[in-house]
């Protein structure tokens, strides 16, 4: 069993209005995402698939050339290597879950996220 505590998780600033606390286990990885208004995550893409819960705020998501906005209460869901980016429309703050776990984020491959 492992417990884990939101308020003893690193806040990493990944850039202008983006940060982020991410907690990795063996098979998927956990990640807070605060996000200021007007703030953009660059289009990528990546082989985990991605569900990101809405806990306040509002995000319009572009994934694969739809455009969809979702809010406090809502949840996308993003398919493996779907192309997609993300602007919030509010200041946000979203929970993000992916699996298998960011690898990348691990060894720190996700330019796309900074400055």
């Amino acid at each position: 069993m492992e417990h884990y505590d939101w308020d003893a998780v690193e806040r990493e600033e990944l850039g202008p209005g983006l940060a982020r606390q991410v907690i990795h286990t063996e098979r998927l990885t956990l990640a807070r995402i605060f996000l200021d208004r007007g703030a953009v995550v660059r289009r990528h893409q990546h082989e985990n698939e991605q569900v990101t819960m809405i806990q306040r705020g509002r995000l319009r998501f572009d994934i694969d050339g739809a455009v969809r906005e979702a809010g406090a209460g809502e949840v996308m869901r993003i398919p493996p290597n779907a192309a997609h980016s993300v602007e919030a429309l509010e200041d946000t703050l979203a929970i993000d879950v992916f699996c298998p776990r960011r690898e990348d984020w691990i060894r720190g491959d996700d330019a796309y996220l900074r400055g």
